[in-house]
């Protein structure tokens, strides 16, 4: 599901927004993970189990480091082993095809194929996780307690996919105290709407220039140029208004994410 889709905007965030402002504010949270959970199990529902187990082995890991602290353990090897699990599991996905045929060749050694597709927002939400499990080390942060705020940190629909990465110190009192208001959700919908057009009528056109420009028999310099302009500029408007759109849903949850791509 994308933030440009009729569904998402027709659907999925008026239902999600109209729950949300009906229910007590501390069941909010809550309703905010289950919104989340879908969002992410509509575009691959199996690879819904690693975001669940990556939500409760870091929940668990970061009690671990926060207690060992506490009674003057050494928590280092706990940060280390919770770093490494995370970095493990990333780097099974992202490359593993890689490495088994680059072993095949140097060695010869057969390593069973697996083709997987990428699981949709696992760096953010990895990197995330790793910024819970620092920030905790280091007394930045206090360890979450309750799973469901944790989980909502990890697993939040608006900075899931394409981001940006939240700190787990920038937003822990959110996760506990917020507000929200007509003020902040107004400014949320023209964050939200700048976005759009910026994914929708840049980003997008930009796209079909440099796919026009890809497509013809022979190029010369002036087409090479545009069309690598178009890409570079496609890119760009491509991440940053997902990433205003993300700002702008954050402010309508009551959340304040901070800016991306002011200076690219």
């Amino acid at each position: 599901m994308v933030f440009s889709s009729i569904f998402f905007i027709f659907s999925f965030l008026p239902v999600t927004i109209g729950v949300y402002y009906l229910v007590p504010h501390r069941m909010r949270n809550g309703i905010l993970l289950l919104a989340s959970l879908f969002f992410y199990a509509w575009g691959e529902p199996v690879y819904l189990f690693l975001m669940l187990y990556s939500i409760l082995f870091n929940y668990v890991m970061g009690i671990d480091i926060a207690r060992k602290k506490v009674r003057k353990r050494r928590a280092g090897g706990s940060l280390f082993f919770g770093v490494l699990v995370n970095l493990l599991i990333l780097g099974f996905f992202k490359y593993y095809g890689f490495l088994a045929e680059n072993i095949q060749v140097l060695t010869g050694w057969m390593l069973p194929k697996i083709s997987l597709p990428l699981p949709i927002g696992l760096s953010f939400y990895t990197f995330q996780s790793l910024s819970y499990l620092i920030d905790v080390y280091r007394g930045k942060a206090q360890h979450q307690r309750n799973i469901l705020s944790f989980g909502l940190y990890i697993s939040m629909f608006p900075q899931l996919v394409a981001g940006p990465i939240v700190q787990y110190a920038d937003i822990d009192a959110q996760l506990k105290n917020r507000e929200e208001s007509i003020d902040r959700f107004g400014q949320g919908v023209q964050y939200f709407i700048w976005g759009l057009a910026k994914k929708v009528l840049l980003a997008n056109n930009l796209g079909v220039v440099h796919e026009a420009v890809t497509a013809l028999p022979s190029l010369s310099v002036l087409s090479a140029w545009v069309g690598a302009f178009a890409y570079t500029f496609q890119i760009y408007y491509d991440f940053s208004g997902y990433s205003d759109m993300a700002i702008g849903l954050g402010k309508m949850f009551g959340f304040e994410l901070k800016e991306n791509f002011a200076h690219p």
